[in-house]
């Protein structure tokens, strides 16, 4: 598992990068156990599947999480977390951070272009091929410059997570092997690995950089 210094991960709704966040924050945190860990959820978006949800697991490995102090509230519009300067400030600190949904979302992570621009950071563009308004490389393709456009930021790579929820089978993951690449080719960013559920992943032998993921958060929303 390679990385930076700063892990961004943004997406489509419904794509799972909120999973993918809280898994990646946590496996940086057992490669470096000495090293201060911190994932910064600025989903302003979703109130239904927040990294905040799974702040206790993460607690338990030693991650730290910044989120809104309004997240999981009723409030519609929750404020950005101040807090989340700190991955910045802090150089010696391993940074992910969980950006929102599609343009509207990225403008939230627009604040802090500046100093993305300055690291080293991986930006990542989470796919799902099995989610409505992302099944065409076409239509990634303009999420991508979407969300570009919004957090004055350029994508370094895109993720596989091509998933149905709880009902993913191993064909599922491996059907998307194609997608994931026509991605790649139209969008001019390499693949940085696939997802996939622990559970699956004897059954996937052959893929390279494959993710095994843990399934957090609430279960009703699990596919987000």
């Amino acid at each position: 598992m390679t990385h930076e210094r700063i892990t961004l991960f943004a997406g489509h709704y419904g794509s799972g990068k909120t999973n993918l966040a809280v898994n990646y924050a946590a496996a940086l945190k057992r490669l470096h156990p000495d090293r201060r860990v911190i994932l910064a959820d600025l989903d302003i978006v979703n109130p239904y599947f927040r990294s905040l949800d799974s702040a206790d697991v993460l607690g338990g490995v030693g991650v730290e999480v910044i989120a809104s102090r309004f997240a999981n509230s009723n409030l519609e519009a929750p404020s950005m977390p101040g807090e989340a300067i700190t991955i910045f400030d802090d150089k010696s600190c391993l940074g992910v951070i969980d950006v929102g949904g599609d343009d509207r979302g990225a403008y939230a992570v627009g604040k802090y272009a500046d100093y993305i621009r300055e690291e080293d950071a991986s930006v990542l563009l989470v796919c799902n091929k099995y989610r409505p308004l992302s099944r065409d490389p076409r239509q990634v393709l303009a999420i991508k410059n979407e969300i570009e456009s919004a957090a004055r930021i350029k994508f370094t790579g895109v993720v596989n997570n091509s998933n149905l929820g709880g009902q993913t089978s191993p064909e599922d993951i491996l059907s998307s092997l194609r997608y994931i690449s026509d991605v790649s080719e139209l969008c001019g960013l390499p693949v940085a690995f696939t997802g996939a559920a622990r559970g699956l992943i004897d059954d996937l032998p052959g893929i390279d950089g494959l993710f095994p993921l843990e399934i957090y958060g609430k279960k009703e929303w699990q596919i987000n």
